[in-house]
């Protein structure tokens, strides 16, 4: 939880420099697109190696461009995970072993902060055709797991990099952890398994994605219209 609070200080204080420093109006309002990649998973059955059993993930996604520096972000994932507790030696009471495969799905909404000002053309705006950034945000998770469903909140926080191959296509590349406020990702029956009661944040599931995207801007912005009657 430190870590992860760490990660929301940084990135509010870069959306406080992105709101206040030289951010400029960005030419399109919106994009929209897609992408696809691999995910992992950490919980009781896996605490360690995050892609031991790497599964597949895919996205799609609708980002309202505030401007060169910061977006909003509506994502819609479904993810692959599964784990087996023997690939790591954990002693379970009465020697017991798990395993599970499950599917999640992901919606949530995220703050984007890019550390330079995106963009290509307009050089007087000195906008920079790739950048860095960071994003964290709010969501809901539903797995499913032999048959049975469970919801719960998540945070996840990301560092990804946009790449703008022309005006209007965009390129990027994302590591999400996500953390989830349950302890059903992995299953009903992989939870509290040293009989030590689970919370919202105690025995809680992660999983992540590494995920390649392709986007496309539309609605551009009218210019100022400096009107002299």
């Amino acid at each position: 939880m430190k870590k992860a609070a760490i990660a929301i200080i940084m990135i509010i204080t870069l959306a406080m420099g992105a709101l206040q420093g030289n951010a400029q109006e960005a030419k399109y309002k919106f994009d929209i697109g897609g992408g696809i990649g691999l995910s992992g998973y950490l919980g009781d059955v896996n605490e360690s190696n995050l892609y031991k059993h790497p599964g597949i993930s895919a996205e799609a996604s609708f980002r309202y461009i505030a401007n060169t520096r910061l977006a909003i972000r509506g994502i819609f994932k479904a993810v692959s995970l599964s784990g087996n507790s023997s690939d790591f030696g954990i002693v379970f009471p009465e020697g017991k072993t798990y395993e599970f495969s499950s599917w999640v799905y992901d919606l949530g909404a995220r703050a984007e902060f890019n550390f330079f000002g995106y963009g290509i053309g307009e050089t007087y705006k000195r906008l920079k055709r790739w950048s860095p950034y960071l994003s964290v945000g709010a969501g809901v998770t539903m797995s499913s797991s032999d048959g049975n469903s469970s919801f719960a909140m998540n945070l996840p926080m990301g560092f990804g990099v946009k790449y703008k191959l022309r005006q209007r296509l965009n390129l990027g590349v994302e590591f999400t952890m996500t953390k989830v406020f349950g302890d059903k990702v992995d299953g009903e029956n992989i939870n509290d398994l040293y009989q030590i009661k689970s919370s919202m944040i105690k025995n809680t599931d992660w999983y992540s994605t590494l995920t390649f995207s392709i986007t496309y801007e539309f609605g551009e912005r009218c210019e100022t219209c400096h009107y002299v009657d």
